[in-house]
């Protein structure tokens, strides 16, 4: 079952079960889904639905974190929708995971000892590994910690 189906789905049982939030929530991921469809004419492939989910995602932490002060309703509200769009998402890679694909890399590529310049051949080998399973931004960090 494709991505926009389930979504589409379990809107629909939220909206049975008269829970306002959740179908909002399903309904905004549904409308992100269908517009990035209408934009490229054709059906999604998992791997689009799943960069849909990531921005929208994306979007609601930086509107938590950007808030001001005495705006607690609506970080509430962007919170409760990452608990519905995490759903959708593969299980994120850890630390631990992330330091061992990093190593992993290292040793393909024959670098014991990785200086600055080769930051971008590793970065280059080691992202389509880590895509849409960890942050980027946590990957490039763990990664900075690798050089001398």
């Amino acid at each position: 079952m494709a991505l926009i189906d389930q979504v589409r789905s379990e809107m629909m049982a939220a909206m049975k079960e008269k829970n306002t939030l959740k179908k909002e929530a399903l309904s905004a991921l549904l409308a992100a889904l269908k517009s990035k469809a209408i934009d490229k004419r054709a059906d999604l492939t998992a791997e689009e639905e799943i960069a849909v989910v990531q921005r929208e995602v994306k979007q609601l932490k930086e509107t938590m974190d950007t808030a001001p002060a005495g705006y607690e309703a609506v970080v509430e509200e962007c919170k409760a929708k990452l608990e519905f769009y995490t759903v959708y998402l593969p299980k994120q890679m850890d630390e631990e995971e992330i330091r061992a694909t990093i190593k992993s890399v290292l040793d393909s590529l024959g670098i014991e000892a990785p200086t600055p310049k080769e930051k971008g051949i590793i970065m280059k080998n080691l992202m389509p590994l880590t895509k849409g399973k960890a942050d980027g931004k946590l990957v490039n960090d763990i990664l900075s910690t690798f050089f001398a």
